[in-house]
């Protein structure tokens, strides 16, 4: 018999079509399985029951008492302007002494009608104090009704643990709890996805049981154990998906690319004015080994700000088109993707002019191709793709169109994997005649756990030394409303920068034209308001540029440089500031990947706290390329106990970035790191938190690797494949998506 069918069933049949409404829209809640995975964010003890008499200041207290009276008041507020606002006060005696219940606004009306008195109840809330006298606001109360009854539900409501689901402001925590007790009996039939053996190896409750513990414990112990399974579900579930990834990866045929003993990786190699770090010769010797076999390589190599990722890549790419292939890099912006042609072209020299007079004998065509390119380059863009002249190619999105066609596609590679999802990678290798092969780079260094849960279906690589020549970058914060002369000397440190002959960064989180608004600039921080510096916008590109041209920096050359210019435009601002001719580039986190110049020593940013750990940390990542020492200044107003003022120090304190990427981790939630703060998906980790439960993830990635290596189609885990189906429906591949 299928079991399964309770626990699709619609919550509108079994809640009615109102409830299931606003569950649906609020909550993505659609089935009676949905509501029982909705699980309490944590538990409330309404405390024993304790006497009038005795009653303990900011403690949750659980009271039986009769209400001796209720009045109504109405008074004018802010809120109630014209003497609308109403204020209940109930007074409630238990023989040993008296107390003050208050009720707000549209509160009010329930326990006006229920509470008369005489009327005997159970009350629960926390005990503050208001003129002097001790008062329960809004308590939570029962009505008492028969004796007998009464006496069993007091003692079973006053000692209960109860759960506090994540609600909304259309459905109360109160309102979830009682709808879930509804459909609680049907957790009786919840398919078990773990296989038995390895749920009894490890001691863990049933799904059922674990089920009914987290909804309605009588104990701690209950909760523990309902949370140790539950881990370890969402856990395998998420990592059989991933295994299974990998294992049809595996099976697809792909071409084996190995550079040839005398062609361009060599001549590459020859004309290098350095010789590669002890990490850039091991990772790219397992790039090497992948791309020789006749599967694709699905790899993710994660390095430092500086830690060389694009010269590995690039060396690939030279092998791929040694053996007769193209290689193409999929940059997330196209300030990235001219920057990356630019250095391309640069290192290889005349091994870039292929087809050209004073090309080498082994040179290919590098081709730029974006967006914004007029129709006649692009066209001759498209004809060098198409032909196989362009042995590299490197772009934007615009290399997913429909209209680019490759020779022989026979390697992808992904700039800052984060910023684009499986389709378009994806997209891009439909476009090989047999699946090319897959390297994904970032320079955001990803925990652990994150790398298993996120990228669990590539292999991973890290660069984690610096080559040689890389200077140390010192980071400061300057407490701009505290100390104003803090940021007035920041100031007189760039001009000293550039009147060593160097060169410095602003960073704003907005732009600051008409277009920009501060409300979505806000939105820019990851953090919660904190202080007054959040009541004003963030500060902006054009506004900050203006007044550090007419003030602090007068007379120096002052650019800027956003997201919203013309492409052209943008590029020769950059161009200006490559060559050193402009001193201070103002700009947004435009900055933030991949832009090389070595003569910028100096940066700025601005309302710092505005900006995630991780991003801090990227766009420190710019000054300090060349030979002189880098310098960063972090400039907040917010006050020095706040967290944001610690996330700051944080951040200045290490250039650790796997360090700064856990702190950023556990400052944020878990699914705006797995990418789905931006889909507005729940995420699916419910219990599972991606940094505490480490050992859960690693060991569930074992089992996980060994069911799907003995049975890919999980023929003979009926349940499994049913969890996996859900998780792979409702979340639509989100975990594995990433963007």
């Amino acid at each position: 018999m299928d079991l399964v069918p309770a626990l699709r069933e619609p919550l509108k049949k079994v809640l009615g079509p109102a409830t299931a409404k606003v569950m649906a829209e609020h909550l993505g809640l659609h089935t009676v399985g949905d509501l029982l995975h909705h699980y309490p964010r944590r538990y409330e003890e309404r405390g024993q029951l304790t006497h009038l008499a005795d009653l303990p200041m900011d403690e949750h207290v659980t009271v039986v008492a009769q209400v001796a009276d209720a009045r109504l008041h109405t008074f004018a507020s802010s809120k109630a302007p014209r003497g609308k606002g109403q204020r209940l006060e109930v007074t409630i005696t238990d023989g040993s002494g008296r107390l003050q219940l208050v009720f707000f606004g549209h509160g009010v009306h329930k326990p006006h009608k229920e509470l008369l008195p005489g009327t005997r109840a159970m009350f629960a809330g926390k005990v503050s104090v208001f003129n002097r006298r001790l008062q329960l606001a809004h308590p939570a109360y029962e009505l008492l009704r028969g004796d007998a009854e009464g006496e069993e539900t007091v003692e079973s409501w006053a000692g209960a643990l109860i759960p506090l689901y994540p609600a909304t402001a259309k459905l109360e925590s109160w309102k979830l709890a009682k709808a879930i007790q509804t459909v609680l009996p049907s957790a009786e039939e919840a398919v078990d996805p773990l296989p038995e053996s390895l749920r009894e190896g490890r001691g863990l409750v049933s799904l059922p049981e674990a089920l009914l513990k987290i909804h309605r414990p009588h104990t701690k112990a209950d909760i523990e154990d309902a949370r140790a399974r539950l881990k370890w579900d969402e856990a395998f579930v998420l990592q059989i998906a991933l295994a299974r990834r990998r294992h049809a990866e595996t099976q697809l045929p792909a071409v084996p690319r190995k550079p040839s003993p005398d062609g361009l990786l060599t001549a590459f190699d020859d004309r290098l004015p350095f010789t590669l770090t002890d990490g850039q010769q091991k990772v790219s010797r397992e790039i090497f080994d992948d791309l020789a076999t006749d599967h694709p390589m699905h790899r993710l190599l994660q390095g430092e700000v500086g830690s060389g990722k694009t010269l590995v890549a690039l060396r690939a790419m030279l092998a791929v088109v040694d053996s007769g292939g193209q290689a193409v890099m999929l940059a997330p912006t196209e300030v990235l993707a001219q920057q990356h042609h630019r250095s391309v072209v640069e290192m290889m020299g005349e091994l870039a002019e292929g087809g050209m007079l004073g090309g080498a004998e082994h040179a290919t065509k590098v081709v730029l191709l974006t967006g914004s390119m007029g129709a006649a380059a692009r066209r001759h863009a498209l004809l060098d793709l198409a032909t196989g002249e362009a042995g590299i190619v490197i772009g934007t999105h615009a290399l997913i169109e429909d209209k680019v066609q490759f020779h022989d596609l026979g390697l992808v590679v992904v700039d800052e994997q984060h910023r684009f999802g499986v389709e378009q990678r994806d997209a891009l290798r439909g476009k090989g005649k047999q699946p090319p092969h897959l390297l994904v780079m970032t320079a955001t260094p990803i925990p652990r756990t994150v790398a298993m849960t996120v990228f669990g279906d590539l292999e991973t690589s890290v660069l984690d030394q610096l080559p040689a020549g890389r200077s140390p970058i010192a980071s400061h914060v300057v407490p701009a409303a505290d100390k104003p002369h803090f940021l007035a000397r920041a100031w007189e440190r760039v001009r000293e920068e550039v009147s060593n002959g160097h060169q410095a960064y602003v960073v704003c989180p907005r732009i600051g034209d008409e277009d920009d608004d501060p409300r979505k600039g806000a939105k820019q921080s990851k953090q919660p308001p904190e202080g007054d510096a959040d009541k004003r916008p963030p500060l902006a590109v054009l506004d900050v540029a203006e007044g550090l041209a007419k003030g602090p920096l007068q007379g120096l050359k002052v650019e800027v440089l956003h997201g919203r210019m013309q492409p052209d435009d943008k590029d020769a601002v950059m161009r200006r500031f490559a060559a050193g001719e402009t001193d201070v580039l103002v700009a947004t986190t435009v900055i933030e990947v991949g832009v090389n110049v070595p003569n910028a020593t100096a940066m700025v940013i601005m309302d710092a706290d505005r900006f995630g750990v991780s991003q801090l940390h990227q766009l420190r990542g710019r000054v300090g390329r060349g030979s002189a020492p880098g310098l960063c200044l972090l400039v907040s107003e917010m006050p020095e106990a706040s967290a944001a003022r610690q996330r700051l120090n944080a951040v200045a304190s290490t250039r650790d970035g796997f360090e700064l990427s856990r702190i950023d981790l556990e400052q944020r939630r878990e699914g705006d790191v797995l990418g789905q703060a931006q889909s507005g998906a729940r995420t699916s980790l419910r219990v599972l938190a991606v940094i505490e439960d480490e050992e859960i993830i690693a060991e569930a990635r074992q089992e996980a690797a060994a069911v799907v290596a003995a049975d890919p189609e999980l023929t003979g885990l009926p349940g499994l494949r049913t969890a996996l189906e859900a998780l792979l429906d409702d979340e639509r591949e989100q975990y594995l998506e990433k963007g």
